[in-house]
């Protein structure tokens, strides 16, 4: 057991004997309940999952009630109202998607009910999606393929795959079947939050849907860059290190992605626009939803459909020039 592990296991210890003095006193705290729940949670989630809603409890809900008994609560639009003064409707309601179910799990668990179904949550605002132009596309490309360095192909990678950026990071030699033409995803690096004064950490697990796991095909361009590629590094290696031990973080590849715009001289995009990119040309040459839904690893054909379809103008004005 190592140090970061002791200390989990005394704050657990803690909680408990904190949650029995303050039964005494006059009944349960929020703080006693969250900490219940995401204990009885954590052998059914994901280990990503469980620091993830850890830093959402700590973060947000225990500021906010951590020290109202379950009892007295009541106040929970308020909440909601304050979250929105600085929070996107997504971070609010990745918010309530946790703080609801220890409300429902203190409502089951303790036989008392709260009245916090009618929470009005933020609606989500359709934002466009951004994508690289053609002309964009090919320059990055090329600079990429001229730079020829893993970390420079990664990039290539992702506008011919539509691959996630934590993807592409826990991606590994053993995972490219270059004979097949395909590559498998079974994995993604994201770093969590462990808890207050405890550092956070990397975690290369398997991706959050089943969905996610799945197989990309390798187009010709990939093959030609890939084929010679795979003969110099062993399957254990990560794919942009070439290493079997390191791998890259996300953030800090965002970071050369950034710095790659800079030099070809593209304004900046979010690395998720090489995976708009990538759908948005898959559409435009004619394939398939339903393919290209399996391709990203969206949960359904309505994900890719709400996202991608409408948005395509050039495709709607080339079709409306064949009536």
């Amino acid at each position: 057991m190592d140090i970061v592990e002791k200390v989990e296991k005394v704050k657990i210890i803690t909680n408990k004997l904190n949650c029995k003095l303050k039964e005494k006193i006059g009944g349960k705290y929020f703080e006693d309940i969250a900490y219940e729940w995401l204990e009885y949670k954590k052998s059914q989630i994901k280990e990503s999952s469980y620091y993830n809603y850890k830093f959402i409890i700590e973060k947000y809900l225990i500021t906010y009630f951590g020290d109202k008994n379950m009892k007295k609560m009541h106040d929970f639009s308020i909440f909601v109202d304050e979250l929105s003064t600085n929070l996107a409707p997504k971070t609010i309601r990745d918010i309530i998607n946790v703080f609801k179910p220890i409300l429902n799990y203190y409502e089951e668990n303790y036989d008392k009910k709260l009245k916090y179904k009618k929470m009005i949550l933020p609606k989500m605002e359709k934002r466009e999606i951004e994508i690289f132009t053609s002309r964009e596309k090919d320059k990055l490309e090329n600079y990429c393929l001229i730079q020829n360095t893993l970390k420079s192909l990664g990039i290539v990678m992702c506008l011919n795959t539509g691959m996630r950026l934590g993807e592409l990071c826990a991606l590994k030699w053993e995972n490219i079947d270059v004979n097949e033409k395909s590559i498998y995803i079974k994995e993604t690096v994201q770093r969590v939050y462990k808890g207050k004064g405890v550092k956070s950490k990397v975690i290369i697990d398997t991706p959050k849907t089943k969905c996610s796991i799945r197989e990309i095909p390798i187009n010709s361009k990939l093959y030609n860059i890939l084929k010679p590629l795979s003969k110099k590094y062993n399957k254990e290696s990560f794919f942009l290190t070439g290493s079997a031990t390191k791998c890259i973080e996300p953030r800090n590849y965002q970071a050369l992605f950034k710095e790659t715009l800079l030099k070809c001289k593209i304004k900046e995009h979010n690395f998720h626009s090489t995976r708009h990119t990538f759908a948005t040309n898959c559409i435009e040459v004619g394939m398939d939803i339903k393919t290209l839904s399996k391709i990203l690893g969206h949960a359904n054909v309505q994900i890719t459909l709400n996202t991608y379809v409408h948005t395509n103008k050039k495709m709607a004005k080339k079709y409306l020039e064949k009536l």
